[in-house]
């Protein structure tokens, strides 16, 4: 089943089908608030699906038939053979890519029929959600491979590859918010609808980094014809852009305005800035050495030095934010009380810093990242807390029913307070992942031992296995800890008939705080030495549980809420903190009055004002 994917020609089918089974979905799901839009946004995706089909049809080749037929093919690079994470990693990427076609093909449809108010938006956030969940749990999953596979003892190395799936991953993260924004207050329109193309054009330029063959990586395919036939697509779809975004200029602008710099919809804003600067930043970084080489011939290349010093203190501004944004209210009422509820976590977070720097911690940038990790897992849980009183002040009687009440009455809200979450705890796994990582490389004898940060590899014995497929050196190595045994593992050297070297694959012992990564770079051919590697390195499971963490919050945030009960309340008015608003639903009719998020009154939508 892997062999599909891991060549050019069955990676086009895969995207092709993934295509068209949301293209057929799309045809059976016609929303009611969105019936002038549906049929342009088909358009839009049966233009996409038919130059996809005819790139594999024609340029592509996935169609060809091979004579004679080979009684066995060469299967996969051997680096993408027997783990299980290659059957899961690439049609998850492939899902978030090719998902977010959808939410381009309703911008469009609004820019062609001049609707630009909310309702291409609440059709098409489903969409992005499921995308957007699928793409964050591909790009974990393929940190996650790279770490169990490739023997260097990390997960992200800022590959031109990596940085393809990740880019697109950026702006959507950006109209996610942008979304809500223009939901509530109807402005950031522009913003949306930019949004969404760029996320589809970072698609496209991802697609042309990987099959172009511009590129020599594990991830990416081999040389090929697509690069110049992606090129002019992208131009085009650019273009297209282009000339509606013009056209549907005078639409464009907002409807109301931003009243007050300490908002809900002011954070979003700088949210949008900063998710479009990292997108840039990793964008000019992975196309640099490309159009150098392009225009000069000459070969640079651009390093992790390069990303690490540009986009950490992006990121570090935005989980501050996230910790700020949830708590502010719409159109500045009532800031002060927010403000004042950012006190704890303001000192958390301050706290934290003091308490791991007095403790000689080093790296004072790691340390300020677990500062502002812990004030906006603070303010999260304030936020929560805040709600769920304001649940029990309108009458529910215990504790864990208001939490419940709370919860269903606005799942979009604690969906991205999980997300906020997984995001804060991925922060804190790759920042101490990246810092206090110990690391030794011996060569041992058998009973000889290597120790770091508190681990031992002692070496057994090494072993020779030979298979239909390869042959390989194991080192049989029992590790301990703490004073106990934890167990016997294998770090092994690889030799496969089409590679002209061996093939390193580590043997990793997983804990809650720390993992114990072993590999092996060289054995004697009699099993007397072995030159084994031991890395320690902490939290590193984190940052997995984290890609799976925002990946149920942005799920929840889809689920379909429940049709609202009309409330017996003077005016219609629901119970506070309970209902989200009209804008928080696409089954909500316009104009039915709701409880804003923040449980203080009720208001009607930003599209009525």
């Amino acid at each position: 089943m892997t062999g599909l994917w891991s060549a050019l020609e069955g990676s086009l089918l895969l995207w092709l089908l993934i295509l068209a089974a949301l293209a057929a979905i799309m045809s059976h799901v016609v929303p009611r608030r969105a019936a002038e839009l549906h049929p342009w946004a088909m358009a839009v995706m049966t233009s996409v699906l038919t130059f996809f089909f005819g790139v594999a049809l024609l340029t592509g080749r996935a169609f060809a038939r091979v004579s004679p037929v080979p009684a066995d093919g060469p299967g996969p690079n051997p680096l993408l053979q027997d783990h299980p994470l290659m059957g899961v990693h690439p049609p998850l990427l492939y899902l978030g890519y090719v998902g977010f076609t959808v939410p381009f093909a309703y911008a469009v449809s609004a820019l062609v029929t001049g609707r630009l108010d909310r309702d291409w938006l609440v059709v098409s956030r489903r969409w992005l959600l499921v995308a957007w969940a699928a793409l964050t749990v591909g790009i974990t999953m393929g940190a996650w491979w790279s770490y169990e596979v490739l023997g260097w003892g990390g997960y992200w190395a800022w590959d031109p590859v990596e940085n393809a799936s990740i880019l697109p991953w950026f702006t959507a993260t950006a109209l996610l918010h942008s979304v809500m924004v223009q939901e509530r207050r109807s402005i950031l329109r522009i913003w949306n609808v930019v949004l969404a193309a760029s996320t589809f054009l970072l698609v496209l330029i991802g697609t042309f980094i990987t099959r172009s063959g511009v590129l020599a990586s594990v991830h990416a395919f081999t040389q090929s014809a697509l690069g110049p036939v992606l090129l002019g697509y992208i131009a085009v779809v650019a273009l297209g852009v282009v000339v509606l975004l013009v056209w549907r200029g005078d639409r464009l602008g907002p409807v109301s305005r931003i009243e007050s710099t300490v908002s809900r919809e002011s954070v979003f804003l700088v949210n949008n800035v900063l998710f479009v600067a990292l997108a840039v930043t990793v964008l000019l970084g992975t196309t640099f050495p490309l159009l150098v080489e392009a225009v000069s011939g000459d070969r640079v290349s651009v390093g992790a030095p390069y990303f690490n010093r540009m986009v950490v203190p992006l990121a570090l501004a935005v989980v501050l934010l996230m910790g700020v944004g949830p708590v502010l209210p719409w159109d500045g009422r009532e800031a002060s009380a927010a403000l004042r509820r950012l006190r704890l976590p303001a000192l958390t977070g301050l706290g934290t810093v003091a308490v791991l720097g007095g403790a000689g911690l080093p790296h004072p940038g790691t340390i300020v990242a677990f500062g502002l990790a812990a004030f906006s897992v603070t303010a999260a849980a304030g936020t929560a807390l805040h709600d769920v009183r304001k649940v029990r002040a309108a009458g529910e009687r215990t504790w864990l029913l208001a939490a419940v009440r709370a919860v269903r009455g606005n799942r979009r809200r604690y969906g991205g307070l999980i997300a906020h979450v997984g995001i804060v705890l991925a922060a804190v796994a790759v920042a101490g992942s990246s810092s206090y990582a110990s690391t030794a490389e011996r060569t041992l004898r058998p009973g000889e031992s290597i120790t770091v940060a508190g681990h031992t590899a002692t070496l057994v014995r090494v072993e020779r296995q030979r298979t239909p497929r390869f042959m390989q050196v194991r080192v049989l190595t029992e590790l301990s800890g703490s004073d106990r045994r934890l167990g016997v593992y294998t770090p092994a050297l690889r030799f496969y008939p089409s590679m002209n070297e061996a093939i390193g694959r580590p043997s990793v012992r997983t804990g809650l705080t720390s993992d114990a990564y072993l590999t092996v770079s060289s054995a004697a051919p009699d099993g007397s030495t072995a030159t084994v590697r031991l890395t320690v390195t902490p939290l590193v499971v984190w940052l997995w549980a984290a890609g799976v963490l925002v990946a149920c919050g942005a799920l929840f945030a889809a689920l379909p809420r429940r049709p609202r009960k009309r409330s017996t309340a003077a005016a219609g008015e629901s119970p506070a903190g309970v209902e989200s608003t009209a804008a928080d639903s696409a089954d909500s009719a316009p104009g039915a009055a709701a409880v804003s998020e923040d449980g203080a009154s009720a208001e009607l939508s930003g599209v009525e004002r």
